[in-house]
């Protein structure tokens, strides 16, 4: 029956129609027109009925002014003269008055909420059709008599409202996808503004036949067909998002419509100069001019946003292609809808997965449904949204019916979830590819690892064992024969096949596994297992350590039996301790490292807590160890750590340990001392001990140490008492090589001391707090003085005048040796340089020490050399005196330097020959003019024979070689006559004179 409404209706019109357009002007025509206009509003009437909009609103205003427009005729053909409100106001304007205003509110609520670009276009079309309706229909009539006010304000306003109507029907276009009811609406429409226009412009003096009706009758028709299609429905939905923001018919009609304003200029300049209607026109472009960049402005932003959404779509369609898992679908699509969805906007994306509840497992296309309509734990979590858009994740040509692979869920105001709405079916589209690729890969991956499985038990090296109530094995893997031998242990007793040692322990398990289904915890489901590790053995097999693990599978019907597994863990357990003692050992050394010397120091400090005993720490450091290791090389260094280890740890007691922490610094840890003399005993006899030299590879080398002391007696915790330690290392340090101190609490204030001093020095280089004294050298046979020798000296603000001895060691440390050593020398320059003024025909040379630290710079010899040519002073006249632990280093750009400051005529001594490392082949290699002997074989030589024959094999090794010799700290006539006697040419000592400032030498030597 619906079906035969929409022809029947049709004829009837057509009949209408026929009959109308066929008969004379006359009463009757005049009821057939009516006819005409009541079908039209019954129709749109029972289309309502029919097709039930959402919103059935405009529809209703749409059958008013239809009828409006039907009465407004009526009255028009049968009430001529009717002049209800007064003279000049008729009853038939009023209608189509009403009919208009009815007719532009429908056409306004269609397609809401309609795009900012629809109602853009609407207005340009406007302007461009209002501007040539105010021309042709509007201004002649301004321009004409008037003869009614009210009748001349009506011919205006009737053009003006068609224009308002028809840029309504624009944006109808334009917000609306194109259907049945909206072509026929437009068509209706279209119909009754040509009639209205052609009609009014026939009453301007055009005469045109009855057929100005036809546009009249289709919008009858075409209203009343519009509602009893079934598409009438979408007009009132809201519209969807148009892939495409403009089409060729859109931007043909803006472009005729923009270009009204500037044809009619041209027009009215060509035709009727000069222009009348200027204002109007200018009025009409910039109108025109701003909607038209407004909605190029709005086009751009379209644009820019959907080039944004795109790169967003592209990104997440990566991440779906990457995705390892559901969850990574899920934070994909997540991401998507952040990237459609503007900032500001709150929303929330959840992906469910099957099983999904109702009503969304049926779905297959995306819908908009009330929170209300979902289950009320999906509601909370969409909230505050009373609406959620539910899209489906569909493979539709997925075998076994149920394409479904889960909903994505978005709680969002319901105009963003309709505006994002087929972006979504392209994400879920992917989304749902990604889900198959991953069920379809967990799939294969399951079926390879069954048919993995199942190789793994006949080819596995794990031995995997099946046991009877008795614990005789059942069955046992192929890999068993590597494990236990090849004769077979089918029925024999698994505690057979165990180590003695291992044997209570497997056994003991075995039994708790029957008992309790596990060790350590009640069995779940018959199912129980955990792990230890046996030492089994076969009938003909080695012996294994293996790590066992067993399950109870009794209640399996297709095992019956606990299974255990066996995988041998030999090397991997011999490995594990190789590991251990590697990470408390020490590499080079084998003895403990840090990491174990702390840990066993914890537990020492935690035994002595209980026993009340005492425990001591010593801190040992090789002396001179860098300059071993830089002149003999890094592998006799390493060589000789380990002759000191194996020292070390003979001079110890059993439960006494030593470590090496790092370098040459080894520690000593006493547990259980009787007291504090009992751990200074031990600091004593490792230091005795260590004075003698160490046999490394077929030398002798010198391996003493300084020992820092501390015990509990004196620190609450571990890290209290290596602080002490150290502190006490650094006082025996700081005192002297090979000696021993213990922490005492005023050690704190001598090392305070120390570092103030440290500190008083750097000030001490830059405040001209340093001199030179300058100390004769003599010839032993003759008196004469021959040279001096510089020695520094600190003028202390407080301490007075202090000798090298007491703060070089400090320069040392700091660094300032060399700027200290620099200006010495400098300064020794000078005043050999002043000497040679005083008419002696023997001028006297200047002796200056040179520290390691100035060698180690490349510059140096540049620096002698420079300030010798800058004095003008010839080289012959200075010395430079070098130590023995300078004169090994196996350095072949020192000895280069060494050398070329020879060349030039600079001497070269070595100070001090005696007490360090000098040997027979370094005299012989290195360039040298002079060998100094140390005070400490002067001094005794007038009372040891012994070492007055050493000092005498020291002169003649000299002589031998062509060297000088100046013997040091000759202090008595004596140690004067018996080195002259021994061949010894010069001296320099207290017996001829102190050090003497530069003023004072002038004198001596105006006497010497």
């Amino acid at each position: 029956m619906r079906r035969l409404i929409v022809p029947a209706y049709a004829v009837w019109l057509l009949l209408l129609a026929a009959v109308y357009f066929t008969m004379p002007p006359s009463t009757l025509a005049a009821f057939v027109w009516l006819a005409i206009g009541l079908s039209s509003t019954t129709a749109v009437l029972v289309g309502v009925r029919l097709n039930e909009p959402s919103q059935p609103r405009p529809w209703l205003l749409l059958a008013g002014a239809v009828l409006a427009y039907a009465a407004a005729d009526a009255v028009y053909y049968f009430g001529e003269g009717i002049t209800p409100l007064g003279d000049g106001v008729f009853l038939d304007d009023l209608l189509y008055a009403v009919m208009f205003v009815l007719l532009m509110a429908a056409l306004l609520q269609f397609g809401r909420p309609a795009a900012r670009g629809a109602l853009l276009d609407a207005l340009i079309v406007m302007c461009g059709v209002g501007l040539l309706t105010w021309i042709v229909l509007v201004q002649p009539r301004t321009d004409g008599p008037v003869t009614d006010d009210l009748s001349h304000l009506t011919s205006i306003i009737y053009p003006i409202a068609d224009v308002v109507i028809l840029a309504a029907v624009t944006r109808l276009i334009r917000a609306l996808n194109v259907s049945a009811s909206i072509l026929l609406l437009i068509v209706g429409t279209v119909g009754l503004l040509v009639s209205d226009a052609v009609y009014r412009a026939a009453n301007l003096g055009f005469t045109l036949g009855d057929l100005v009706g036809i546009g009249w009758f289709l919008f009858y028709a075409c209203f009343g067909l519009a509602a009893l299609l079934p598409s009438m429905r979408t007009l009132t939905e809201p519209p969807k998002l148009r892939v495409r923001d403009t089409t060729p018919l859109s931007i043909t009609l803006l472009t005729v419509s923009a270009l009204i304003p500037p044809a009619v200029l041209f027009f009215e300049a060509v035709t009727n100069p000069p222009v009348q209607d200027g204002v109007v026109i200018a009025v009409a472009c910039a109108a025109m001019g701003i909607l038209v960049l407004t909605r190029l402005a709005g086009v751009g932003r379209k644009l820019q946003s959907q080039f944004s959404r795109e790169r967003g779509l592209r990104r997440v369609s990566t991440s779906l292609v990457s995705a390892a898992d559901t969850k990574d679908v899920g934070a994909a699509l997540k991401a998507g809808i952040a990237q459609l969805i503007p900032a500001d906007v709150p929303h929330r994306a959840i992906l469910l997965e099957p099983p999904v509840p109702e009503p969304l497992r049926a779905l297959r296309d995306d819908q908009i449904l009330p929170a209300a309509a979902l289950p009320e734990w999906l509601a909370q979590r969409v909230l505050p949204h009373p609406s959620a858009m539910a899209a489906p994740l569909v493979l539709p040509d997925r075998p076994g019916g149920d394409g479904q692979v889960g909903v994505l869920l978005i709680g969002a105001p319901e105009r963003v979830l309709r505006a994002i709405r087929e972006s979504v079916q392209a994400l879920t589209a992917q989304a749902a590819l990604a889900v198959d690729r991953i069920q379809l890969g967990q799939e294969l991956l399951r079926r390879n690892n069954e048919e993995y499985f199942r190789a793994l038990v006949h080819n596995t090296a794990d031995v995997i064992l099946i046991l009877d109530d008795d614990d005789r094995v059942r069955y046992a893997s192929p890999s068993a024969t590597a494990m236990f031998g090849t004769a077979g242990i089918i029925g024999m007793p698994l505690l057979d096949l165990v180590d003695p040692d291992s044997r209570a322990q497997a056994g003991t398990e075995l039994r708790a596994v029957r008992l309790t289904g596990s060790l350590a915890r009640p069995p779940a489901a018959g199912l129980a297992r955990d792990t230890g590790d046996w030492t089994v053995r076969g009938p003909n097999g080695p012996a294994v350590q293996a790590e066992a693990s067993w399950r109870d599978l009794r209640t399996d019907p297709a095992v019956q039996g606990i299974v255990v597994t066996l995988r041998d863990v030999t090397e991997q357990r011999r490995l594990e301790r190789e590991l251990t003692h590697r990470a408390y050992h020490d590499a080079l050394t084998g003895l403990p490292n840090r990491a174990l010397f702390a840990e066993r120091l914890q537990q020492a400090l935690a035994h002595a807590d209980q026993n009340l005993t005492v425990v001591g720490v010593l801190l040992l450091d090789l002396d001179d160890f860098k300059i071993v290791n830089d002149t003999l090389g890094h592998n006799l260094g390493d060589e000789l750590l380990i002759g000191v280890s194996h020292r070390l740890a003979e001079l110890l007691r059993h439960r006494d340990m030593a470590a090496r922490l790092g370098g040459d610094e080894f520690a000593v840890i006493i547990e259980d001392a009787a007291d504090l003399a009992a751990v200074e005993d031990v600091a004593a006899r490792v230091v005795t001990a260590f004075r003698e030299p160490l046999p490394v590879q077929g030398q002798l080398v010198n391996g003493s140490v300084s020992v820092g002391v501390a015990t509990n007696a004196e620190a609450a915790d571990s890290a209290e008492l290596l602080r002490h330690a150290d502190l006490a290392l650094y006082v025996a340090k700081g005192e002297g090589k090979g000696q021993w101190r213990r922490y005492q609490p005023d050690l704190h204030t001598a090392i305070t001391e120390r570092l103030t001093l440290r500190t008083e020095l750097d000030a001490a280089v830059t405040g001209d707090q340093l001199d030179v004294e300058y100390q004769p050298i003599v010839a032993l046979s003759s008196g004469r003085t021959v040279g001096f020798e510089a020695l520094v000296r600190w003028n202390h603000p407080t301490r007075g005048r202090l000798l090298p001895h007491a703060f070089i060691d400090l320069a040392e440390e700091s660094g300032l040796v060399e700027p200290i050593g620099e200006w010495v020398l400098r300064n020794a320059i000078e005043a050999a340089d002043s000497w040679q003024h005083n008419g002696r025909v023997h001028r006297p040379y200047v002796s200056v020490n040179v520290s390691a630290w100035q060698f180690r710079n490349s510059a140096f010899a540049d620096r002698v050399l420079s300030g010798l040519a800058d004095r003008g002073l010839a080289p012959g006249l200075l010395m430079l005196e070098i130590t023995e632990s300078l004169l090994v280093r196996d350095d072949d750009r020192l000895w280069r330097d060494l050398a070329r400051l020879r060349q030039a005529g600079v001497r070269i001594a070595i100070d001090d020959f005696g007490t360090g490392y000098s040997s027979l082949s370094y005299l012989r290699a290195v360039p040298l003019d002079v060998l100094k002997i140390d005070r400490q074989f002067t001094s005794t030589i007038a009372a040891s024979a012994k070492q007055r024959a050493l000092v005498d094999g020291i002169v003649r090794l000299a002589h031998t070689l062509g060297l000088e010799v100046i013997a040091e700290g000759i202090e008595t006539s004596a140690e004067s006559t018996l080195l002259t006697v021994l061949g010894c040419p010069y001296g320099q000592g207290y017996l001829f004179a102190k050090p003497l400032p530069l003023t004072e030498t002038y004198t001596w030597l105006a006497r010497h």
